[in-house]
């Protein structure tokens, strides 16, 4: 018998063994601290998996003048925390033979003719992928000596792999959209967001449509509330140059934790189809509610960290960290309430949130369901029965747990809270680092967990009447300071739309 369920195993099925294709794999900007510490580790692990090809060459492209010895010596100090076995080591050796190493600056063509010209003695070749893992401030140039010289168009398929942020705006990202389709079709490109990897990310599609259970309890009639939380211990580190141009608003909510609310709020897809299950994405993200300009205060509120305590140690606040301006309104904590005009979530609010230097570092789900229609049990102790919660956590644990009222032991009608842990991990079992499983699809030409351009340009829709409402209050209206070690600015606790919901901080 066909079922949706059977339809989601079988794709799932399908996705982990797909077949290996030889491919060029080109990283743009190569010695930097994205390639070092997300990409380098993820090939190297797919290697260990004898999941890519044996024929396949990864060709470093990046500024500094080193000879292909000092890039392998580079690539050995990025994995060294890998390598603890004979057998890593070995895997090493070989992994180490896939390399090239091209020196050139993004704007000189010659550089690229150079790379034009090692590719066509890739005879292997059916498909090639341009990474850029580089400033979007460099986007174009390459982009465009990519189409110059013919990169766009070798043997086989290329693609090409952009990082967020997509754009600083609505104008922009759609300026870079037709920057990228002058060179690229849309088939081509690969928009990522390595949220979407994450393997509890991955694991809602198969939690909700899968379980029939699940699935009928999934809707306004029964869940009270959902929260989105991506909280950050860390402060703004090295990145101070583009966080302060940038903030939490955009760096996080406008693509993280909106790609997970369209997951959480969408329909089944009719098949696990690329463009099938974006579709039903999109449909969420054109169905949130408009919040207008004299209701932003009431949807959104911002902080900035200031000096505190976090793990019992002292942290300076955001206007003391290094290259920050002393004047700086960039928010370091961003919340947002939306609403999903349809039928399924009507006047069901989303809750977003997400900071630096908040109480701890965790990333997770928290979906509150509503009290039973009669309360049984007001004339015993347990008169005020605490809600069910559905807690699903992505990181740092990945878990998935549901809190359940049970009768404690005794003579007495007393319940107690119970979790029901329906952690997908079994024992000595690791899961994918999110990197991984999105190099294997960008390698096998799977645009499951990539985003359509059509998704990123509803999502600059519903937050830029934010952005621009900020900017008008810069002059008039100080930004809320928060402690750090706290979970943000005191007004963030204060602004739900009923007065017995809150925060879910802990699982």
């Amino acid at each position: 018998m066909d079922t949706p369920s059977r339809r989601i195993n079988i794709a799932f099925a399908k996705k982990k063994t797909a077949k290996q294709q030889p491919c060029s794999f080109i990283i743009f900007g190569a010695t930097g601290h994205l390639a070092a510490t997300k990409l380098l580790p993820a090939l190297f692990h797919l290697e260990s998996c004898r999941r890519i090809a044996k024929n396949m060459t990864i060709i470093a492209f990046a500024r500094r003048e080193w000879s292909l010895d000092q890039w392998k010596t580079h690539v050995c100090d990025s994995l060294k925390d890998k390598i603890s076995s004979q057998q890593q080591k070995v895997i090493l050796k070989q992994f180490l033979k896939r390399f090239r190493y091209q020196q050139g600056n993004f704007d000189d063509l010659a550089a690229y003719q150079q790379l034009a010209d090692n590719l066509q003695c890739e005879s292997s070749c059916t498909q090639t992928v341009f990474y850029l893992a580089i400033k979007p401030t460099v986007f174009s140039t390459v982009i465009k000596n990519l189409e110059l010289t013919g990169l766009n168009k070798p043997c086989g398929t290329s693609r090409i792999v952009v990082e967020k942020p997509f754009g600083r705006d609505l104008n922009s990202a759609r300026t870079l959209n037709q920057l990228l389709h002058q060179s690229f079709n849309e088939e081509q490109i690969y928009r990522i967001d390595h949220f979407l990897g994450k393997e509890m990310v991955q694991n809602l599609f198969v939690f909700r449509f899968a379980n029939t259970l699940i699935e009928s309890l999934w809707n306004r009639n029964y869940i009270d509330h959902v929260e989105i939380t991506v909280a950050e211990s860390a402060g703004v580190g090295n990145r101070a140059d583009y966080y302060d141009q940038v903030g939490a608003l955009r760096d996080m909510v406008q693509n993280h934790l909106i790609q997970l609310l369209a997951v959480i709020a969408m329909e089944p897809p009719c098949s696990l189809d690329a463009d099938e299950l974006r579709d039903e994405k999109v449909k969420v993200l054109r169905s949130i509610r408009p919040i207008h300009s004299n209701q932003i205060d009431e949807y959104a509120i911002r902080g900035q960290y200031a000096h505190g305590s976090v793990d019992g140690e002292h942290a300076a606040g955001y206007l003391q960290e290094k290259d920050v301006k002393k004047d700086s309104i960039t928010e370091t904590f961003a919340a947002v309430k939306f609403y999903i005009d349809n039928w399924r979530w009507s006047d069901v609010p989303f809750y977003l949130r997400t900071g630096k230097r908040l109480t701890q570092q965790a990333s997770m789900i928290a979906i509150r369901f509503k009290l039973p229609p009669q309360q049984l049990f007001r004339a015993t102790p347990s008169q005020t029965v605490a809600p069910n919660w559905m807690l699903l956590s992505i990181q740092p644990e990945k878990s998935m747990k549901i809190e359940i009222h049970a009768k404690q032991p005794g003579l007495g009608m007393e319940t107690r809270i119970t979790q029901m842990d329906a952690s997908f991990l079994k024992n000595n079992e690791q899961s994918l680092d999110a990197y991984e499983t999105l190099l294997l699809d960008i390698i096998e030409g799977d645009r499951s967990l990539f985003i359509r351009f059509d998704e990123v340009e509803m999502a600059w829709q519903v937050i830029e009447p934010i952005l621009e409402h900020w900017k008008e209050k810069a002059t008039t209206t100080a930004i809320p300071a928060y402690p750090a070690g706290s979970w943000g600015p005191k007004e963030a606790n204060q602004w739900f739309s009923n007065q017995n919901q809150n925060w879910r901080n802990t699982l």
